[in-house]
């Protein structure tokens, strides 16, 4: 029996791209004046998009599925960078909630599974942490392939991590279809140094992610600040990505085959069996 959502991965609506926090909000406006080039993270220009709420067909596919039908989609998501830029503890925080001091370098590729529930229907994410070390990257890059989301992070106070993102980004890329990935730029450790020292680097963050066409948040994993908003972003995307590419592939189905019981190509399996068997 696979076990339900926990009540923080549970998605009713579109996640939004976090605005500041209202108990953040003056220290944020008097930081804007004292630093005039600083930038929100989570600017509409580093959105993947701004719209307010899923796109119809998929709410009507979620909405319209039969009471009894259970749906074990399930999409992979990998996590690139440079050696100790946090990609570790950037998914140890989502997905434990906690922080550790002890670093220890990813050897090859680690390996989480996070089970949530969009718009009521069943959705996992598997998280894939591939090592940054150089001499474990042939290893680390055979996992790349098949990915529907790719997460690229780097070390908000280390501009040659952000430099190296397009690297990682090209490597992954070469594995996938860029025409059907989503894709995320990840500054972490944004607990570190201060609004003036990261202000350079958000700057450049913001182009590449216009350049890449991926959206850019700053988190960090010490504090939990932003993780948790940032991964439910990823999945409920995620979803909508998939179950858009499910409704386009399945073209005049109706919305409720969509999400069936089994799901996936071991049931597309068994229907052609018993349609093969029944003449």
């Amino acid at each position: 029996m696979v076990p339900p959502a926990k009540s923080d991965r549970i998605i009713t609506h579109l996640p939004k791209v976090r605005p500041p926090a209202s108990s953040a909000l003056v220290t944020d406006v008097l930081l804007n004046l004292l630093f005039p080039r600083r930038r929100q993270c989570f600017s509409p220009r580093a959105a993947l998009n701004t719209k307010d709420a899923f796109h119809p067909d998929v709410t009507a596919a979620c909405h319209h599925r039969r009471e009894d039908a259970v749906s074990f989609n399930v999409a992979k998501v990998i996590v690139v960078g440079d050696v100790s830029v946090g990609k570790t503890c950037l998914v140890s925080r989502f997905c434990s909630g906690a922080f550790s001091r002890n670093y220890k370098a990813t050897i090859g590729v680690d390996f989480q599974m996070e089970r949530f529930q969009v718009l009521g229907v069943p959705f996992n994410l598997q998280l894939w942490d591939t090592a940054g070390q150089e001499r474990f990257k042939c290893i680390a890059s055979t996992y790349y392939r098949g990915a529907q989301a790719i997460i690229v992070v780097f070390d908000l106070g280390r501009a040659s991590s952000l430099i190296h993102a397009r690297q990682w980004l090209e490597d992954a890329m070469k594995e996938n279809d860029p025409s059907s990935v989503l894709l995320f730029l990840v500054g972490t450790k944004k607990d570190l140094g201060s609004p003036e020292q990261l202000a350079d680097v958000e700057e450049e963050a913001i182009r590449l992610s216009e350049e890449i066409r991926a959206e850019f948040w700053a988190v960090s994993a010490k504090s939990g600040d932003g993780v948790r908003d940032f991964f439910l972003r990823v999945a409920a995307l995620t979803f909508e990505a998939d179950m858009l590419s499910e409704l386009e592939r399945r073209g005049s189905q109706k919305a409720d085959d969509i999400i069936r019981i089994g799901g996936g190509k071991d049931e597309e399996r068994r229907s052609a069996g018993r349609k093969a068997n029944c003449c």
